[in-house]
Formats: C-alpha cells, structure tokens, sequence
C-alpha cells in the first residue's frame, strides 16, 4: 500500500483507524483520501486497507 507516497507492505488488512494509528496520525485532525475518494470519519474503524490501496492524508493546522 502507498501513504503519502511511501510504499508500505502488509502482511493482513487492517482497519484504517488503527493503520493511521500506527503511524502517528491523530484522526481528529485529518482527512483521508482512499483510493481518490474520501473517506468519512464514521467509517475509518470499518474501511479495511489492503497492499492495493493508495491512501492520503492530509493534517489540518491552526493558524492566526
């Protein structure tokens, strides 16, 4: 699977929240991009990734 334009293997599917989890992502404060389409929050424990998808992910940042 690709994230962010890094090439990850994986050895089973896994549920995107714990995937952004594993790699440091606070999911309150991003958005997902699967495959070209995004991915509502509701879904991110029930969308399960796969070495095929192409995932982005975008951090909101505050500014003033």
């Amino acid at each position: 699977m690709k994230l962010n334009g890094e090439i990850f293997s994986l050895s089973a599917p896994v549920a995107l929240r714990e995937l952004l989890e594993q790699h440091g992502y606070h999911t309150l404060r991003i958005a997902v991009e699967r495959n070209g389409d995004i991915v509502p929050k509701s879904d991110y424990d029930t969308t399960m990734i796969t070495d095929e998808d192409v995932l982005e992910v975008v951090s909101f940042v505050g500014g003033g």
